[in-house]
């Protein structure tokens, strides 16, 4: 389990999503577009430019781009000071270009903003403001010192100085916004991804700890009947050699040695029950199942059936390791915040199943209610919950892989409070904290009507 965002982030540089490849194709595209524009300015818009000074720095690019491709392997990832260095190379590149060419009353001054997005993107947020800031300095620069630009005839390109603030005031608010923008998108996708990540993992180990119940319930079962056997055996044989001591206690070990095999195979048999015959199993069952595991934590998880909304009979749902963890994580967070109980309501209908967890905690806060689900999320606990949960530091992952898992299955879940938080009235033993309601369509996840008394035939070894 993932225990804190900023481990998280710090863990894997964002710089390394980078190829120094990418970086070089880009700057070659960008050496060809600066190239074309210098030759249609000068021969279809005769502007006069100096050519010197944009061949020294034009050249400059091309030696990089040379290096850089000759001494590193094609798979070279930039480190966080290489990747931030190489932007600002191109900051530079373009700025310098920029000033003999008519600062930013040239249009292309925009093209500042490209390695600003970059940086934002695959940086992290200090790289990324130094590249910001860097590009903000260069463009009050270019606006207040550039060398003009000149038509054949000696003639002066000028704008107004209100039209030469105005494209100062947008690329900076650009640098600024692009920048924030950039940066807020990419780490909502890298923080999204890692709730996936660790929400697969616990998937995975759910379906693990399924199968392995599942072999060990499998294996008892279908080892019952020849420990049975000998078992049988063993006792008429010690009947029959009670005269010879000897062959006797062999009888009576071999007799004990089968109890002892079934009473082993049955203890294991407890971690799990996947077996063709319990593949699927009655919806209060698999309720039962989820919520053990906290049923011993010091307070009193009461599941409750209500019963049939039109007189159909209790469903049997598949037990999906998804449905089984995602409601263990739901079940988990209302006994861990409840004060005394936390209820478990189950009812059904023909077409629709229903649960509700509610607790008699204080309930959900009103400043994360709308974003419950969403990883990463950040809540300061008052000093109460802080005492109640020393341990906990809670970014919302745990209901984000239920809620994710639980929605695979096509539920639909909803929070929200029994009562109003700031209640004076005791919280503890009324259903006044925290529901969660899920709600999934019958056939979803239930087992056709008549198919649970159904043969199944052999237990089928798992597939590999």
């Amino acid at each position: 389990m993932i225990e804190n965002r900023d481990d998280l982030v710090t863990v894997e540089r964002r710089s390394d999503w980078v190829r120094l490849r990418t970086l070089v194709a880009l700057r070659w595209i960008a050496i060809l577009g600066q190239i074309a524009s210098i030759m249609v300015a000068i021969l279809l818009f005769k502007l006069h430019l100096e050519i010197g000074a944009f061949a020294v720095i034009i050249g400059a690019s091309v030696i990089l781009n040379i290096v850089a491709s000759f001494i590193y392997p094609e798979n070279t990832r930039l480190s966080e000071r290489g990747a931030t260095l190489m932007l600002l190379f191109d900051i530079t590149q373009l700025t310098c270009l920029l000033y003999f060419s008519g600062g930013l009353t040239n249009p292309f001054s925009v093209l500042i903003l490209a390695p600003v997005s970059i940086s934002a993107s695959a940086l992290r947020p200090k790289s990324s403001i130094l590249t910001g800031s860097v590009a903000i300095a260069f463009v009050t620069i270019l606006a207040l010192y550039h060398v003009p630009l000149h038509l054949n005839d000696g003639a002066e390109l000028i704008i107004p100085d209100i039209f030469l603030f105005g494209n100062w005031a947008a690329i900076v608010i650009g640098i600024i916004f692009l920048g924030v923008f950039s940066w807020k998108v990419t780490s909502e996708i890298h923080t999204m991804s890692q709730a996936l990540l660790a929400t697969q993992m616990a998937l995975t180990r759910e379906q693990k700890l399924t199968d392995i119940g599942g072999v060990v319930a499998a294996a008892a079962h279908e080892l019952g009947t020849p420990l049975a056997t000998i078992k049988l055996v063993a006792g008429e044989l010690v009947d029959e050699l009670k005269d010879q001591e000897v062959l006797c206690e062999d009888a009576q070990l071999i007799h004990d040695q089968a109890d002892r095999c079934r009473d082993i195979l049955h203890s294991m048999g407890q971690a799990g029950k996947d077996d063709l015959h319990m593949r699927f199993a009655p919806l209060q069952a698999v309720i039962d199942e989820a919520a053990e595991p906290h049923t011993g934590r010091g307070k009193s998880v009461s599941i409750e059936v209500l019963g049939s909304e039109d007189g159909s009979d209790q469903p049997y749902v598949y037990r999906r390791p998804e449905i089984i963890h995602g409601l263990r994580n739901l079940i988990q967070n209302a006994v861990d915040f409840s004060e005394t109980t936390v209820w478990i309501d189950i009812s059904w209908s023909a077409r629709r199943i229903t649960l509700r967890i509610i607790d008699d905690g204080a309930g959900f806060p009103a400043s994360v209610i709308g974003r419950i689900g969403d990883p990463f999320m950040r809540h300061r606990r008052s000093e109460r919950e802080a005492e109640k949960r020393p341990g906990y530091n809670g970014m919302g992952l745990g209901l984000f892989i239920a809620k994710t898992l639980l929605e695979r299955t096509g539920a639909e879940i909803t929070f929200a409070n029994g009562s109003d938080r700031h209640d004076q009235h005791l919280h503890a033993g009324r259903r006044s904290g925290a529901i969660v309601e899920l709600s999934w369509q019958r056939d979803r996840i239930s087992v056709a009507e008549g198919e649970e008394n159904k043969a199944l035939g052999e237990n089928a070894p798992f597939e590999r």
